[in-house]
């Protein structure tokens, strides 16, 4: 510290003082640096701070969207439906969509393409690997397989490549694959209905309003499954060609089984060409051949030419018509009534009977019953029976199904409106709430209806009969058989029952037909406590047999669901 003398005002006076303000100017200034970098040192530290946080922030972030994702993957996720669902009468699942899966390559990512070549020919042998490494070459956008399952996507996903992508879609899927094929239809890539009922209600099926409410049919799943499995046996037993079954609610239309064979598996999306393949109830025409002869019974009984007991004397064994000579294949008594006409089913006796009814009442019930239209039902696979002109011997042989044609359809239909008391009905496929049934006018009389149902069950029990292994204990069932030649190759049978069940109080109506079938030489059937051998090729060994059969199988499901039979049930129980 520096000593300075100090001069005062008054020259007498002297005085000292210390001069130190050099000094601490000094240290101001070197305390401001000091400050100054501690800022940049705060700043700094606040800088990489608030980094820090950001990055903490955006760690924690993904962490819980991959977890979210996470949960997605194993959890089903809701989307918007494009279509509604299809289920049976039951409740149960039909058709549906769901999400599915296209997996598609980007070239551009794949990083060693001879090592995923080498992965795709070990996962995926019937992948065209050769093909594949063209596509990669070329570097576009490509598809690996379209619709993938599953299955194939865990497999595609396990490779481990970023250059596969899965592209999400909406995908119909029939929960039952085969079993509904010739009813239900399919839909195409943008989801709109091609066939079946899918085509039929494709409007009602994408309608928005009502996408969280199913399309009910009057199908029963088990009952089809039933009568399918029957009938899949019965292909296999008399090695037919094909084959069809319906069954038929005689009240109100209802199909609660349709069953075509052979059939496909509509989950494959196959393009089927083949005619076999068609819906043979609704859309194969066919000479249905003594079917036709319980028209024309009920009929002659409607117009009151007849009754039931009524006695044809001395039917000649053949008869002449035109250039054309008609006669039975088996030998009848010279006497036979009515009833039994149809219960041996004589082709001379029913064409007197077309004699007596005569032309003009005969083309009034084709007309009024619209044999030869197509028939009305929710499906656009419908045949159109084939035309034809009344000339010579016409109303003879269409007297006995011969010369006329129609389908399986109407033909059940016209069965269920006779049996039923005579209400006309139209086949229906959609469950309606409404119990209410429209009036279409009626096919014959109550009375009429009563004396075929008793003749047509005669059909089953009497020994004359031709439809006798279709008596199955406890179900009253009565039918009429027929066995004619295809239209389509003479040199191939068709056979065909039709039955109702209870024949007392008429409630279903089941088809059964088997295309081209042989005579089961290793089948034994039990009638009646007797072992008998099959020994001839018609509808009464075979097609009756396979009714029984079916009968046999549902009969206890359509008695448990009927829902007079539980109202009986509750009262005695309850008294």
């Amino acid at each position: 510290m520096k000593l300075v003398k100090k001069k005062n005002l008054n020259k007498n006076q002297g005085s000292f003082y210390f001069e130190d303000y050099i000094e601490t100017n000094k240290k101001n200034k070197s305390l401001k640096k000091n400050n100054l970098f501690q800022d940049r040192i705060y700043l700094l530290f606040f800088l990489f701070f608030s980094l820090i946080l950001i990055f903490s922030i955006r760690i924690f972030h993904i962490s819980l969207n991959k977890i979210e994702i996470l949960n997605q993957i194993n959890s089903p996720q809701k989307f918007l439906l494009l279509r509604r669902d299809i289920v049976d009468r039951n409740g149960i699942l039909i058709s549906r969509n769901v999400k599915s899966y296209h997996a598609a390559i980007n070239p551009r990512l794949i990083t060693n393409k001879e090592n995923f070549l080498i992965k795709l020919r070990l996962h995926f042998p019937e992948l065209k690997v050769e093909k594949i490494k063209a596509q990669l070459n070329n570097d576009k956008y490509f598809y690996l397989k379209k619709r993938i399952d599953q299955k194939d996507k865990k497999k595609l996903w396990a490779l481990g490549e970023k250059g596969i992508i899965f592209e999400p879609f909406q995908s119909r899927i029939y929960t039952h694959g085969n079993l509904f094929s010739h009813i239900i239809g399919q839909v195409d890539y943008d989801n709109y209905g091609i066939s079946g009922i899918e085509k039929y209600f494709d409007k009602e099926l994408r309608n928005k309003k009502l996408i969280e409410k199913p399309l009910q049919l009057t199908l029963d799943s088990n009952i089809q499954f039933l009568i399918k499995n029957e009938l899949d046996k019965a292909l296999e037993t008399f090695k037919a060609s094909g084959g069809g079954a319906l069954l038929m609610n005689v009240e109100n239309g209802d199909i609660l089984s349709l069953i075509s064979l052979p059939d496909f598996d509509i989950n494959t999306r196959a393009n089927i060409g083949d005619k076999k393949y068609i819906n043979k109830i609704t859309k194969g025409v066919y000479e249905l051949g003594s079917i036709f002869k319980t028209f024309t019974v009920a009929l002659a009984l409607e117009n009151n030419l007849v009754t039931p007991e009524y006695i044809f004397e001395n039917i000649p064994r053949s008869i002449k018509c035109s250039r054309y000579k008609i006669s039975d294949i088996k030998e009848f008594p010279k006497n036979l009534s009515v009833e039994d006409i149809l219960i041996r089913s004589s082709n001379i006796g029913t064409l007197l009977l077309a004699r007596k009814i005569g032309e003009e009442k005969f083309k009034k019930f084709i007309e009024d019953t619209k044999l030869l239209k197509n028939p009305d039902i929710q499906l656009e696979e419908v045949g159109k029976p084939i035309k034809f002109h009344w000339n010579k011997c016409k109303l003879e042989t269409v007297s006995y199904g011969h010369g006329i044609t129609t389908t399986p359809l109407q033909a059940t239909t016209i069965y269920a409106s006779i049996s039923n008391g005579g209400k006309i009905i139209k086949p229906n496929l959609i469950k309606k709430k409404d119990k209410n049934q429209e009036e279409y006018g009626r096919i014959v009389s109550k009375k009429t209806s009563n004396h075929i149902n008793n003749i047509l069950r005669k059909v089953v029990t009497e020994k004359e009969g031709t439809a006798k292994l279709a008596d199955i204990n406890g179900y009253f069932v009565g039918g009429k058989t027929g066995t004619s030649q295809k239209y389509t190759n003479k040199n191939e049978n068709l056979n065909t029952f039709i039955s109702i069940f209870p024949s007392n109080k008429p409630k279903y109506a089941l088809l059964v037909m088997l295309e081209n079938p042989q005579v089961a030489e290793n089948l034994t059937y039990n009638y009646r406590g007797m072992k008998i051998k099959a020994f001839r090729n018609e509808a009464g060994w075979n097609s009756v047999y396979v009714a029984g059969k079916i009968i046999k199988r549902i009969g206890p499901i359509l008695a448990i669901k009927n829902e007079e039979f539980n109202q009986h049930y509750v009262t005695a129980k309850n008294n």
